[in-house]
């Protein structure tokens, strides 16, 4: 049995070394490309792909290795591929990133072994990359559809009463069946000698400004993003409508001072500019300066305004120690406050308790979601909307509030 034993070695000895020189007699057996976006959406799904030829005069098996960023945190990459000769592979593999800043890509490294699969060699392309990961855009489209009638609703279509003619002066037109005849102009009328009527537009060049909270309130996650992240993103989101809807946006950021500050306009870079103004803000672990916020937002918004506050109030009493500050936005801008449920605590809610702990728990939960109501009701009193929804739903409901304040007149 060692006679066969050292043959079946030699065997393997053997074959190793063939399928060696198969491997390694050829320098440049593949060639590979990694294609990265020119920059990351933060929170969405980026796609990043991959192009391999195989210059072997045969089937190899390829591992492919790409030395991601650190921040996803992925340490078992592997991608398997069967690639013939003188054929390319195209795939791609999709990167969620949670957080914004820079993102450092190291080397693409591929293991190739031929059909015997003894030996591999590695090849190694495109050595580092650095790419940034900007608030969320991938989605900005989808809400495209919302700025072009402001009845069709992600949520739906629904009907929005309007308040009265909050309209600009467009031209007048012939009467057609189905104008409204208020809108008659009867002295064009008369010169004409047939029926005209004023046409409108919807009312443009509004001043809607964002004020977004980075105070310790914001860090909370929730499914792996921050408060502060949802935030961004919906802010973002919002711009491209009120941009697209003819108005003028603007933002700044607040903790103990207002920063980040960018001017109510409508000019072609204006989205860009909000984009990087929002690049990369990070949460603090400071308790928001509410007066500071007053003072600033008195003296830099001189003319009637939507301003959109992203904050979060867990209890009455944090809403009530910053209240004489928000009433006193609100006397002279339209004041929207937008908060967030817990979406931990409506799983509690919806929970149907089994033990004498579950039961605690649920009632506590729906202590707190109370206490929120309680808030909406608060700011109700002194005149000041609010907005209450979950984090994933974040983008949705501020743009359908800020759709309905439009199509109602009441800015």
């Amino acid at each position: 049995m060692m006679i066969v034993a050292h043959m079946v070695l030699l065997l393997c000895f053997l074959a190793a070394m063939v399928d060696g020189l198969l491997i390694f007699n050829q320098k440049n057996g593949i060639s590979a490309q990694r294609i990265l976006p020119e920059k990351l959406s933060n929170g969405d799904e980026n796609p990043v792909k991959i192009d391999i030829r195989n210059n072997y005069g045969f089937t190899i098996h390829a591992n492919v290795i790409d030395e991601i960023p650190f921040q996803f945190q992925k340490r078992d990459f592997l991608i398997k591929k069967k690639i013939e000769a003188g054929k390319n592979n195209f795939f791609q593999y999709i990167l969620e990133p949670k957080e914004r800043g820079e993102y450092n890509f190291g080397s693409l490294n591929i293991y190739v072994s031929s059909p015997l699969g003894l030996v591999s060699k590695r090849f190694s392309f495109q050595k580092d990359a650095n790419l940034p990961a900007y608030p969320s855009f991938i989605h900005l489209r989808k809400y495209e559809l919302m700025a072009l009638q402001s009845e069709f609703l992600l949520g739906g279509i629904k009907r929005i009463r309007k308040l009265g003619h909050t309209m600009e002066f467009e031209q007048i037109k012939d009467y057609v069946p189905g104008d409204d005849i208020r809108t008659i102009n009867w002295k064009a009328t008369s010169k004409t000698n047939r029926l005209m009527v004023n046409q409108f537009q919807d009312e443009k060049s509004q001043r809607i400004f964002m004020l977004i909270d980075k105070g310790r309130t914001m860090k909370m996650p929730f499914k792996g993003l921050s408060l502060l992240d949802y935030s961004i993103n919906a802010a973002m989101a919002l711009s491209h409508i009120i941009l697209k809807k003819g108005d003028r946006a603007g933002m700044m950021t607040f903790s103990k001072k207002t920063e980040n500050k960018v001017a109510a306009e409508n000019k072609s870079g204006q989205l860009r500019k909000i984009s990087e103004a929002l690049y990369n803000i990070k949460t603090d672990f400071f308790e928001s300066d509410f007066n500071r916020l007053y003072q600033d937002v008195k003296y830099s918004l001189n003319q009637r305004s939507l301003v959109l506050l992203f904050t979060n109030f867990e209890t009455l009493d944090g809403l009530n120690r910053q209240l004489k500050y928000l009433r006193g936005i609100a006397k002279n801008h339209l004041l929207v406050v937008i908060f967030f449920k817990n979406s931990e605590l409506q799983t509690l809610i919806h929970k149907n308790p089994e033990s004498t702990q579950e039961i605690y728990d649920e009632i506590i939960a729906e202590k707190f979601e109370f206490e929120k109501k309680l808030i909406i009701q608060e700011l109700r009193k002194y005149g000041i909307y609010s907005v209450y929804t979950l984090p994933e739903n974040l983008n949705v409901d501020v743009i359908n509030k800020y759709l309905e304040i439009k199509a109602r007149g009441i800015l």
